[in-house]
């Protein structure tokens, strides 16, 4: 075992962008040599993503980052809301929230991110950041191996959707691996958000088509829905491990149950434990079950939440949530405070020392499977992550950001960027989290070696 042996010191390049597809990675790599930085490339990268990727994200996506901006950490949540119409009167009789169509879906986030992002720390014009995805949707991309695995589960599912057939199951199936793949629609609403700055997404033509799907398809969007959107700063939350600090956005996303796990697992000195060994993952489960018997209680949107998540995270908590953990049987815990009353992830950094962890999703594979006729817009699917328990923090209503999944991380050490990361796939995301974080720094591992490892998986 080589604790702490990860060197804050390497790196492979002056510029890094990396992403699960390489037309993305190429967008984000020539935004760089235009003369763009880090987070301009993000945000080219994440554009393109919606072309190249659609089976895990689109124009429809909520999203997150972190950013390091040389000296401080920054974070911005660009969730959206459920529309003001819902009640969870609508929904009390109901055994599930659907996860599907519109009764699914809240209000995106990921367009108005990209240009707040742009705007407080990007240095090309926003417009400039579209080219490479609207040369790909014109042109067409060639379809991955695991991107046409994942477009085909989709063609039976979404088969009653006739937008979405139409807009993505050319000649009435999924494209194939190696296919070129097209969308002329996604090229004109990419021109108009760019062109528009973002307004016609939200308050303008694009708003329009969108309110008309919703009406027509039993939808309860209003335009003051779409216009009312804005996404919003936030100080990140972080708990020492070891001799670093792991960071994470603040609820409505989980970043908080890796932050418990984390805390709780840094109570325990693993130098005895040999890696994958039995005892050490008994160790990380138990860690990671007490962070999700947490959130699983008590998240929400923070203002929706009783409990302020800060003290899941103070010294007196975690020993005592750490002191429940025993080595010989596997437990169910439950919360330790009682209440009072398909994504794709991307990281870019620049030679100035500027760092964007980013994740942008429509969560399960094409979101909700509603697509607004003429425009490529798939929707997300986020109002499935509501609770159907009445007084629950993270009760269904109108007007409320949702329990999200996606979440970037960030890792430093004595005030400085040390990782960049995040994972895929739900609530793995808390939990892979957690497993880069004891690989990398109790192990020594590399990165590429931490991700390239197999994972435990709490469902």
């Amino acid at each position: 075992m080589k604790p702490n042996h990860i060197n804050d010191k390497q790196t492979s390049g002056r510029n890094i962008v990396a992403t699960s597809q390489p037309d993305a990675v190429t967008a984000g790599i020539e935004t760089l040599v235009l003369g763009g930085n880090a987070v301009d490339a993000a945000i080219a990268t994440a554009i393109t993503l919606t072309v190249c990727e659609p089976t895990s994200n689109g124009i429809g996506s909520d999203a997150f980052a972190l950013i390091w901006d040389g000296s401080k950490l920054h974070g911005i949540n660009g969730s959206g809301k459920s529309p003001a119409k819902w009640s969870f009167d609508q929904y009390e009789a109901k055994d599930e929230i659907p996860k599907f169509g519109w009764k699914a879906v809240t209000v995106p986030g990921a367009v108005d991110l990209w240009l707040k992002l742009s705007d407080k720390f990007g240095r090309l014009q926003f417009e400039k950041l579209f080219e490479p995805a609207i040369k790909l949707a014109t042109d067409g991309f060639r379809v991955g191996p695991i991107t046409a695995a994942a477009w085909k589960r989709a063609e039976e599912r979404f088969a009653t959707f006739p937008e979405f057939v139409k807009t993505f199951l050319p000649n009435g199936q999924a494209p194939n691996e190696g296919d070129i793949f097209s969308s002329p629609n996604h090229t004109s609403t990419l021109r108009e958000i760019a062109t528009t700055r973002t307004e016609s997404f939200y308050r303008g033509t694009l708003a329009q088509k969108i309110k008309q799907c919703s009406d027509y398809e039993g939808g309860d969007f209003e335009l003051s829905d779409l216009s009312s959107h804005r996404s919003e700063w936030v100080e990140p939350l972080s708990v020492a491990y070891r001799d670093c600090k792991l960071h994470e956005i603040p609820p409505n996303g989980q970043g908080l149950a890796a932050l418990i796990a984390a805390g709780i697992l840094n109570r325990f000195d693993l130098s005895c434990y040999k890696l994958d060994s039995a005892d050490l993952i008994h160790l990380q489960v138990e860690s990671m079950k007490q962070g999700f018997a947490d959130i699983f209680r008590h998240l929400a949107e923070t203002e929706s939440m009783k409990i302020d998540p800060e003290q899941f995270l103070t010294n007196s908590y975690l020993d005592k949530r750490a002191a429940l953990i025993d080595m010989s049987r596997a437990q169910a815990p439950v919360s330790g405070i009682e209440p009072a009353g398909g994504t794709v992830y991307l990281t870019v950094a620049d030679e100035s020392g500027m760092i964007v962890s980013f994740i942008q999703s429509n969560y399960f594979g094409f979101g909700s499977g509603v697509v607004i006729p003429g425009t490529g817009i798939a929707m997300q699917n986020r109002g499935c992550g509501f609770s159907l328990e009445k007084g629950h923090p993270n009760q269904i209503d109108g007007n409320k950001r949702p329990l999200h999944t996606i979440i970037p991380g960030f890792v430093t050490r004595a005030g400085k960027p040390l990782l960049s990361f995040g994972v895929m796939g739900g609530h793995m995301q808390a939990q892979g989290h957690l497993q880069m974080l004891s690989r990398i720094i109790d192990f020594g591992q590399t990165p590429q070696e931490a991700s390239d490892a197999p994972r435990w998986y709490l469902t």
